[in-house]
């Protein structure tokens, strides 16, 4: 690891401590000096007291989001994965002290320091940890603590690789040079090991005979080695083992959505739709009138989709189309961008209509599918559904996205979205069966906030 991303990593838990009392140190003056004349004080809290329990307060949360992996060195982190760690952190700790008041009545009776410290050091800790990552970012776009790496590899996958680090300088990565295969490696790199930490395989169909090499190489010069995983290497973390007659079985899993992440799921899928329909309501009579006189036809279309393992629904959007879209489908087919797989795409589609323009941007025709998501067609995150016909031109290996139900939005969406091919959509999508966790979830959906906001999306 580098010492400058050390350091980061470092001022990380100091930091996060500074935050917390400084949440709580903030509600204290809120409590009963700002609102004092709003809300009755019935018990006057000695500062210096409550200085003391936010600070042991903040030592027992530090303990728990070290346990929720928040300064782990194994993984770099992005800003929108470290908020829902920081959310569930927050939740966790304030329900601690929840069950603590429970036995302990006399402790911070006010409710409004419950609630409004819950908030306040989710806000806290995020603006503490955004503007480590900012400082992180400047620095690296200075040329300052980027981590000197070596490419091991060639072909498409390996450009893009290479491609994306050089534009990205927030994976914290100087590419100086790439070698074609391990004997390029060990023939013209062995006397300038001194000028990278760590090399990156980059093309997953190395030889084991190779890989054996290229560990070895690395292990002799103290070199850092990341890798590209081969199929079974990205199932690696769904595999189950057991006995039977004294002789272990590995079992390979559809998906890492299983057992009681399944339930967990679908308990939040319930709740953020029941709730986002109630909310959403007035919205929605609104914008059925403005679509009903922008255009003749109905306020919403029902398509066929095909969701998990294979069975078909009915997904429902705003309309943004004219009425007869999928007819007027046929004669457009020949216009069609998307030649590298089943599905139809086109820019500047006449059947577009003007409002359609619109919600389509914000992808505001899509909010009726938590309606899908609450009757448990769909869920809030996962793979793009795909129509029927699309769906009959699936190889094998992409037959493996009905494994679980469908998303309003998923990783694919979030990384490029109509800018993908169909071959790195589905790749994205299937990264997310194989890997799913809470976490990855919490990540998408925050990603889909901020990309709709921006509008950084097509149309």
């Amino acid at each position: 690891m580098r010492k400058s991303r050390l350091i980061f990593l470092t001022a990380l838990l100091p930091l996060d401590f500074i935050m917390l009392v400084l949440a709580g140190i903030s509600i204290y003056f809120l409590r009963f000096k700002l609102f004092k004349e709003v809300l009755p004080i019935f018990t006057q809290i000695p500062y210096n007291d409550y200085v003391f329990k936010i600070v042991l307060i903040a030592l027992i949360w530090i303990g728990i989001f070290v346990l929720l992996g928040l300064y782990s060195i194994k993984n770099r982190r992005h800003f929108t994965q470290e908020i829902s760690q920081i959310f569930i952190g927050c939740s966790m700790g304030t329900m601690l002290i929840v069950l603590f008041l429970f036995f302990q009545r006399e402790y911070f009776t006010s409710r409004f320091i419950i609630l409004a410290g819950w908030i306040a050091s989710f806000v806290f800790l995020s603006i503490g940890r955004f503007l480590i990552h900012l400082i992180q970012l400047i620095s690296f776009k200075q040329g300052i603590g980027l981590e000197p790496v070596l490419i091991l590899g060639q072909g498409k996958e390996v450009e893009e690789l290479i491609n994306s680090c050089r534009k990205n300088l927030g994976h914290g990565y100087n590419i100086i040079g790439q070698a074609a295969s391990v004997d390029d490696l060990i023939n013209n790199w062995s006397s300038r090991v001194s000028s990278f930490d760590e090399i990156i395989q980059g093309d997953s169909n190395i030889s084991r005979s190779d890989v054996l090499r290229l560990i070895a190489f690395c292990k002799e010069h103290q070199i850092n080695f990341k890798y590209a995983a081969d199929l079974f290497g990205a199932l690696s973390s769904n595999l189950a083992v057991e006995t039977m007659m004294g002789r272990p079985y590995i079992e390979v899993k559809r998906t890492a959505l299983d057992g009681w992440g399944r339930v967990v799921k679908r308990i939040l899928d319930i709740i953020f739709s029941f709730f986002g329909l109630i909310a959403l309501s007035p919205f929605f009579i609104l914008l059925g009138l403005i679509i009903k006189i922008d255009s003749s036809g109905s306020i919403f279309v029902g398509l066929t989709r095909v969701g998990q393992r294979g069975k078909s629904f009915r997904l429902y959007k705003f309309r943004s189309m004219v009425k007869n879209a999928e007819q007027l489908k046929k004669d457009l087919m020949a216009q069609n961008e998307r030649k590298d797989g089943p599905l139809f795409k086109m820019k500047n589609d006449p059947r577009v209509t003007k409002i359609g323009k619109f919600i389509r941007r914000y992808s505001i025709d899509e909010l009726p599918q938590l309606f899908n998501v609450l009757k448990g067609q769909m869920s809030l995150v996962g793979p793009r559904p795909h129509q029927p016909d699309e769906v009959s031109r699936y190889d094998y290996n992409q037959k493996e996205l009905l494994f679980i139900k469908p998303g309003v939005t998923g990783l694919s969406q979030v990384s490029g979205r109509s800018s993908l091919s169909f071959e790195e959509e589905v790749k994205l999508d299937l990264f997310y069966v194989r890997q799913w966790s809470i976490w990855l979830d919490f990540k998408i959906l925050l990603k889909t906030i901020v990309i709709v906001l921006s509008s950084k999306h097509s149309c």
